[in-house]
C-alpha cells in the first residue's frame, strides 16, 4: 500500500482491520454542523441539550460514520477504494471530548465483483456506539 493507492484486491484476506481513533471537540461538532446543515439544536445548543434525556450535547451520528469513512479511505481498504454501501446502527451517544476508535474488518472478499464487505464499530471506552457493514469496490492489482 502506498499514499496514492492501498491494498489492491489481491492483497486483502479476511479478517484484515484497520482502525482510526479522533477524540471529538466543540469546534468538530460546530463544523460538522456548519458542513451538514444539521444545526439541530441537541448538537449545539447546551441548554437545550440539559432538558433531552442525554443532558449534555450529543455528537452528530454521522460524525461517526464519517470516521468510518476516513478508515475505509485512508486504511483498509484505503486510497483507491469506492465506498458503494453502508449499513449503520447507532448504539449510544458519542459526547463531546470522548475518544471515539472507528475500525474496519474485512469480512468478505468477492473477486468477481472486485467487492469487498468490512463489518464496521465504532466505540468509546470499548463500548460500542454505532456498527454496521460497509462494502467497498476495490481494484484488482494491474497486469
Amino acid at each position: 500500500m502506498d499514499e496514492l493507492h492501498g491494498y489492491y484486491l489481491e492483497d486483502l484476506e479476511v479478517g484484515m482491520t484497520a482502525s482510526v481513533t479522533k477524540i471529538i471537540t466543540d469546534a468538530d461538532v460546530v463544523q460538522f454542523a456548519e458542513l451538514s446543515g444539521d444545526n439541530n439544536p441537541v448538537h449545539l445548543n447546551d441548554d437545550y441539550a440539559k432538558t433531552t434525556p442525554f443532558k449534555a450535547r450529543v455528537v452528530h451520528g454521522m460524525f461517526s460514520a464519517a470516521l468510518i469513512s476516513a478508515v475505509l479511505g485512508t486504511r483498509l481498504p484505503g486510497p483507491g477504494a469506492i465506498y458503494i454501501d453502508q449499513r449503520l446502527r447507532f448504539k449510544a451517544p458519542v459526547f463531546i471530548g470522548d475518544a471515539v476508535v472507528a475500525s474496519a474488518e474485512v469480512q468478505e472478499i468477492d473477486l468477481r465483483r472486485r467487492r469487498v464487505k468490512l463489518k464496521t464499530v465504532c466505540t468509546v471506552d470499548g463500548k460500542v456506539v454505532a456498527e454496521g457493514y460497509a462494502t467497498n469496490m476495490v481494484d484488482s492489482r494491474p497486469v
